[in-house]
């Protein structure tokens, strides 16, 4: 596989289908439902006079003639666009305006009629089925407030439609509120519910700097925030636009069929031509072009495909397409980047060599290390709250080697050995470490050395376990930093295939090594560094897209969330939505193939046309309710499953 080969599949929907996606599709079913219910009523009108007078029975032919009428128009207007531009859900229509050409033509009025209201009823069947992702998006722009309390530069407070918000824009969100823009916190400390975004059923505290994504519900205090991203621009926006584009994408069974569209009807109507020669039945003939409208096939990989994707949406996992999602059930290895993906892609202490007490140089490291914006800094100020640092004064930031400050009259210094050199402070010997290392100084005393180094994710080890339990025993490492810190890490998660300072066209030349290798690989990065090798693979997993547009852009499946179990749900998901698509294509299949059998043989009675119409439906209702099985899917993290294989 090629990096072009990867490429999303977004030739949408058949011009039928995209009709009934927009903004009329609810007139549209309507219209359809209230001329097959006249045409329900004059038929029935037609049967009853048949019966009670039957000696006037041309006056039953023709109120079967009108509703038959009221049904032709779009019947025969959907097979003739049908023509114009070939497609699957269009051989349905082609067939059923075949039919009804046909049953007109044999003066057969009342399966004229009926042939026409059966099949719309299947045709909304089908259509609701599209329409319910539809819902599902509505649903998730409804997570944004319509007014929004603005904070003006007098510090009033107004509610105005979130409309009017700009990026810039102080905004309040109190208790109970959903955030309307990306955001983030000026004042304020709260709790806030992402789980309709990432799928995190647990709250995340927030504080000053935090930021803030639309949808989220503010569980706490009042927040004091200031707009980042509006509109489109937000997480939420542009997770609702993949989710437009992901249901637009055609399922690969679905292309598939498409290629046999055209041979597939000539066949039919040689089989229907057959059957009215052998049987000398136009009932038969009729039967036939009905039995082998392939509605359930129509179905069988999108619906499965949208469930999917919305169950995927649920738990934090944005699939750009239904070619991804299938692609993601064919992978036969894993590689990894490092940092920000399988750590935590931020500093935090690994050990301390001292000459005093731990906790004395901890707590004086992180109080100098909270006065600076350094990532070392950042990585010791988070050792100790707030309220245990230590007061500090003159505090001055010395350009590439460390702070000095002041704390009870004497001088305090972090900073790497240069620094002390300078100070004229002498230090213990500098320990082996494979990351950065600091010490830490008061007056003229050294105190110690901390070393500083980035972990591995708390349920890396688990999740990549996981990942081989589901038969992706091949995992490799493949970073941009130092073979010493990548063996490291790799030893630690255990794994075993490790390539270390690679540049990034290195790391995408590596991933097309595996493709020839015949390895179709699952590549999972940040979407920032590693875009190359991201859209070299047979699918890309981008971590914690939190809203980066490279992230978002890079990868064909973007978790939400960096929390690396989502791989193994995503991998179950797939896999299980494939199973689904095989079952309902051999469901739909089998199905036709024994009515067309059936209705060819004369097998359906004297009234076959109008059987195999009610009959072909079951099959259409089967395959909906098993992908409607998919939208109970679903995996509370770090649950025993006993799925692991295909």
């Amino acid at each position: 596989m090629s990096v072009s080969a990867s490429a999303p599949e977004t030739r949408g929907l058949d011009p039928d289908d995209l009709s009934l996606l927009g903004p009329g599709a609810k007139w549209l079913l309507g219209l359809r439902l209230f001329l097959a219910m006249a045409a329900v009523g004059l038929l029935c009108i037609a049967v009853l006079w048949r019966i009670l007078l039957p000696d006037e029975r041309y006056i039953a032919d023709l109120v079967a003639a009108g509703a038959a009428a009221l049904v032709a128009v779009p019947v025969l207007s959907a097979g003739w666009n049908s023509v114009v531009q070939p497609s699957l859900h269009g051989m349905t229509d082609l067939l059923v305006a075949i039919a009804l050409i046909a049953a007109w033509a044999t003066g057969d009025l009342m399966t004229a009629a009926i042939l026409p209201i059966v099949m719309t009823v299947g045709h909304v069947l089908e259509e609701r089925s599209l329409l319910g992702s539809q819902e599902a998006i509505r649903a998730m722009s409804r997570l944004v407030s319509t007014t929004t309390r603005r904070i003006g530069a007098d510090g009033t407070v107004a509610e105005v439609p979130t409309a009017d918000i700009r990026v810039g824009d102080r905004i309040e969100l109190r208790a109970g509120d959903r955030a309307p823009v990306d955001a983030t916190i000026i004042s304020g400390r709260s709790s806030l519910d992402t789980a309709s975004l990432t799928g995190e059923s647990v709250p995340a505290d927030v504080s000053d700097n935090d930021p803030v994504l639309a949808g989220s519900i503010n569980l706490r205090g009042p927040l004091i925030m200031r707009v980042n991203r509006v509109g489109q621009e937000t997480t939420l926006g542009k997770i609702i636009q993949l989710m437009e584009k992901a249901e637009q994408a055609k399922p690969r069974v679905t292309r598939i069929l498409e290629r046999f569209a055209g041979p597939y009807i000539t066949l039919i109507v040689l089989i229907a031509v057959a059957a009215w020669l052998t049987t000398q039945s136009s009932q038969a003939m009729l039967a036939v072009l009905v039995a082998a409208c392939p509605c359930a096939l129509v179905l069988a990989a999108p619906a499965t495909a949208i469930a999917a994707i919305a169950v995927a949406a649920r738990h934090g996992i944005l699939i750009k397409g239904s070619a991804f999602l299938e692609h993601a059930a064919e992978v036969t290895s894993v590689v990894f980047d490092k940092t920000g993906t399988v750590t935590l892609g931020e500093l935090s202490l690994l050990r301390v060599a001292a000459t005093v007490p731990v906790s004395e140089i901890v707590r004086l490291a992180a109080s100098l290390g909270a006065r600076s914006s350094h990532p070392v800094s950042r990585g010791l100020a988070g050792l100790v709250s707030p309220p245990e640092r230590l007061p500090l004064g003159d505090v001055q930031e010395v350009s590439g080697l460390g702070l000095t400050a002041t704390a009870n009259g004497e001088t305090v210094c972090l900073g790497r050995m240069e620094l002390f050199g300078q100070l004229g402070v002498p230090t213990t010997p500098l320990p082996e470490h494979d990351g950065p290392i600091v010490g830490v100084s008061r007056g003229t005393t050294f105190l110690g050395w901390l070393m500083l180094a980035d972990q591995p994710r708390p349920e890396a080890g688990a999740a990549l376990a996981e990942l081989k339990a589901l038969g992706l025993r091949r995992q490799m490492l493949l970073t941009g930093d130092r073979q010493r810190v990548a063996r490291r890490i790799g030893e630690a998660l255990g794994i075993s295939e490790i390539y270390a300072e690679a540049l990034p066209q290195q790391k995408m030349d590596r991933v097309l090594r595996e493709l020839e290798d015949g390895y179709r690989p699952l590549v999972v990065g940040d979407g920032i560094n590693d875009s190359l090798a991201l859209k070299a693979g047979a699918v890309g997993v981008a971590m914690g897209a939190q809203g980066t547009d490279v992230a978002l852009a890079s990868a064909d499946i973007v978790l939400m969330t960096s929390d690396l179990r989502r791989l193994g749900t995503c991998l179950r998901l797939s896999r299980r939505c494939r199973r689904t698509i095989h079952v309902n294509v051999a469901m739909g299949l089998g199905w036709t193939c024994l009515l067309v059998a059936l209705a060819g043989t004369g097998m359906l009675g004297p009234e076959g046309a109008i059987v195999a119409a009610v009959v072909h439906n079951f099959s259409t209702l089967a395959g909906m309710a098993n992908a409607g099985r998919l939208l109970r899917f679903d995996e509370p993290l770090g649950s025993a499953l006993a799925e692991t294989g295909d």
